[in-house]
């Protein structure tokens, strides 16, 4: 593995993570079964297996599929999309790229827009790396592919469950989601 992909790798999990490490219990305060504190506010932890492939020239197209896996059991095929502009050139593919969730409560707060920016420069085999958000949701992309580009460009990743048309989510579902003040 390169020196580039460890750092992609490891700016990634930082940004993912708040670049903060994990924290002790206090002193004198028993640690409490995992059980006993699931709830209503229990996080899920949910990765992402993925294939993408697509080109750009000034503006940005790419199209995938992939599964995502939760701790919690649920499981769901998806298709990934990412369109943007700025200023690109080239044709890409990643197989088996890998994606990892945090903040989420469950799979379905997954589904959606991602906000993108990204640099980029490469030919043949190449690694990318990089940290995404959706409202409190983050997920931190990491994979391997062929192709060539160079550029900088801005756009959006999205997710939604396989077979799923563009839109057909309903209103009363992204109405919810704003009334839902833990999103």
């Amino acid at each position: 593995m390169s020196t580039v992909t460890i750092a992609l790798l490891a700016l990634a999990a930082s940004i993912t993570t708040g670049g903060a490490a994990p924290q002790e219990e206090p002193a004198g305060r028993e640690q409490e079964p995992q059980e006993r504190r699931k709830g209503d506010d229990q996080m899920v932890d949910c990765t992402m297996i993925f294939d993408l492939k697509g080109w750009s020239a000034i503006y940005r197209t790419a199209k995938g599929n992939g599964t995502i896996t939760c701790d919690n059991g649920e499981t769901q095929e998806v298709e990934i999309g990412v369109k943007g502009g700025g200023l690109t050139l080239g044709k890409s593919e990643v197989l088996s790229g890998t994606g990892r969730f945090t903040k989420a409560r469950s799979i379905k707060e997954l589904y959606g827009a991602y906000v993108q920016s990204e640099a980029h420069a490469g030919t043949g085999k190449s690694a990318n790396a990089q940290a995404l958000t959706k409202g409190k949701v983050s997920l931190a992309l990491a994979g391997t592919g062929r192709g060539w580009d160079l550029g900088v460009n801005f756009g959006r990743f999205v997710i939604r469950p396989a077979g799923e048309k563009r839109g057909e989510r309903g209103k009363d579902e992204r109405r919810e989601n704003l009334r839902d003040p833990r999103r």
